[in-house]
């Protein structure tokens, strides 16, 4: 499999990376004027470091036309399908992204597992699908509120991880983003504490450790997902495993989407 050189720029420099998911909102004039906004703010952002937009599929090639020329932003999609071409109404494919130039894709959100039921052998497809195409993933991973409440969440989100990622090889793992996203958090207006933000994220680089070794490891970027806003960005990104932010709402709202781009 041959991956395309440029992902190395975003693991081997190993940038703060600030990613925005806009799930199913907006319409086009609002994607416009929230893409080209964010745009003209970040025109002088540092370059070592990587701003994300996901909008919804349909928007892709209309977002992606307005960041051609732009090195600071890059654009995602929200999913792909595990299958590559076939009568599969309604779904999207990796091959298709690549045709488009779309360089990242989420996968693994925990509304697709939870709402599309998406177990992780069909997540570690859509992860080879993706590969294949020569996409780089965040991948998403956490727990819910029984779980934490129970004490169980590092075993839950260990197996996440063994049953998906962990399977590639140390080349493929390059090309992994992972997203820790309590689902708890998402939406709720709770957030997690710095402090146990960083310790899932401290626990993740250590299975990352044991699994590649402390190079790989260390390159792997580990963003925080959960209800991150302007007023707890700072914060969370402070500490020292959280290597960014996947932003859910606030990324709809271009003022705190950027607060949170220079909250780094």
């Amino acid at each position: 499999m041959i991956i395309h050189e440029v992902f190395y720029f975003y693991i081997m420099s190993k940038t703060k990376i600030i990613a925005g998911n806009w799930k199913m909102n907006a319409n086009s004039n609002d994607a416009m004027h929230l893409v080209k906004t964010i745009q003209n703010q970040v025109l002088n952002y540092p370059t070592n470091n990587t701003v994300i937009v996901a909008p919804p599929f349909v928007y892709l090639p209309l977002v992606s036309n307005e960041l051609n020329n732009n090195s600071s932003v890059k654009i995602a999609a929200q999913n792909c399908s595990q299958f590559n071409d076939g009568a599969y109404t309604g779904e999207v494919s990796a091959t298709m992204l690549h045709d488009l130039n779309i360089p990242f894709v989420i996968i693994g959100h925990s509304e697709r597992r939870q709402y599309f039921n998406e177990a992780d052998e069909i997540l570690l497809e859509k992860i080879n699908q993706a590969l294949n195409n020569n996409l780089k993933i965040i991948f998403c991973c956490g727990e819910n509120l029984a779980l934490r409440e129970s004490n169980e969440y590092f075993s839950f989100i260990q197996n996440q991880l063994e049953n998906t990622i962990f399977q590639l090889d140390e080349n493929q793992i390059k090309n992994i983003i992972i997203a820790y996203e309590p689902i708890w958090a998402i939406g709720t207006g709770k957030t997690a504490s710095p402090e146990q933000a960083q310790a899932i994220h401290a626990f993740i680089r250590a299975l990352l450790t044991k699994a590649y070794g402390t190079d790989i490891a260390q390159q792997i970027p580990i963003l925080y997902g959960g209800s991150v806003k302007p007023s707890n960005a700072k914060a969370l990104l402070s500490c020292n495993d959280i290597d960014g932010a996947l932003v859910g709402g606030a990324s709809l709202n271009a003022s705190d989407f950027i607060d949170i781009i220079y909250a780094i």
